[in-house]
Order: structure tokens, then sequence, then C-alpha cells
């Protein structure tokens, strides 16, 4: 029996230090690339994202797809959403139905629509190093305690059996 192969995906929606605090923390995600993702157009302008490599055994799509929609404001069409576009982003046609499939069964626990879409990932830029890991280097920042730390909170609540017994390690 041949094991399914790890895969990756793009997650935004908001701040991506927030992004990639949340993903470290989930059991069964390898990788968190942290950075800007660009789609095609005409959403081709760079807005703050994560990739996220993981085995889809451990960690099924749908539940990830799930804490990245509760995790952002998935149902906001606020001001900000061109830096923080709310969208998963997809490397393959056949990884973009699952997506979309898994939206429209994972709408009906929202009450407002879902405003995130599924994109094509046409090209990931890495953030500067000195932002990298930004929660794991310094959680007791104000800017980890007053955005951060709610979304860990609601993890640990709302998702506790996905969490990853030890931090993951620092690349």
């Amino acid at each position: 029996m041949a094991l399914e192969a790890e895969v990756k995906i793009g997650l935004g929606g908001g701040c991506h230090w927030c992004t990639e605090a949340v993903f470290q923390a989930i059991a069964g995600i390898s990788k968190v690339e942290q950075g800007f993702i660009r789609a095609d157009p005409p959403e081709d302008a760079w807005s703050e994202a994560v990739v996220v490599t993981f085995d889809p055994v451990a960690l099924p799509l749908e539940a990830l797809i799930e804490i990245h929609l509760r995790t952002h404001s998935s149902t906001s069409h606020h001001k900000m959403r061109g830096k923080y576009r709310s969208a998963v982003y997809v490397y393959d046609a056949g990884t973009g139905v699952k997506v979309g499939r898994t939206l429209r069964k994972l709408q009906h626990g929202f009450e407002a629509p879902l405003v995130t879409r599924v994109l094509t990932l046409a090209a990931f830029k890495a953030s500067d190093e000195r932002f990298r890991n930004y929660y794991a280097k310094d959680p007791e920042r104000p800017f980890c305690k007053t955005y951060i730390d709610p979304k860990l909170a609601l993890l640990r609540k709302e998702y506790g059996a996905s969490l990853r017994q030890a931090p993951m390690a620092a690349e």
C-alpha cells in the first residue's frame, strides 16, 4: 500500500505572522513558509500568506481549511483585503476542485457568506528572515499578545486534538 505524499497549499487571509503561528501549532504540518503570494490576474498583487506542507492522512484537507477559515475574518470584505486576501492557493486544478467542494461544505457552519476564494498559486516570495518564526522567536511581543495569542487560544479550545505535542522546529 503506497503512502499518500505530502501536499503543499497556500493560505491567506490575515497577517502572515498570525497565520504562520496558527499553522506551526497544528499536528500533521511539516513546514510553514511565511511570505507573500501572487495568484493569476486579476489577483496578481502580492498578498500576505503562508505555504504549508502537510500530510493529508494526519491532517485531512477539510480540517486544515476549517482551521484556516476559523482563524481569520473569512466572511468579511474589510478594507485590507488587498494586503490580506482571503484565499486558499493551489498548485493544480484537481486540488482546486477539492478545495472548492470543501469550502461549499464548510459554508454551512458560518452565518455569513465566506469570502475565501480558491486561487492558483502563481508565485511565492518568502518574508525577510527577521520576520520568519515571528511568534516562536518572541511570544511576549505586544503584537503577539494582542493578535496571535487569541487565535492560539481558539485553537486550544476548538481544535485541541489537532495541536502538535511539541513546538515546530524553526528552520
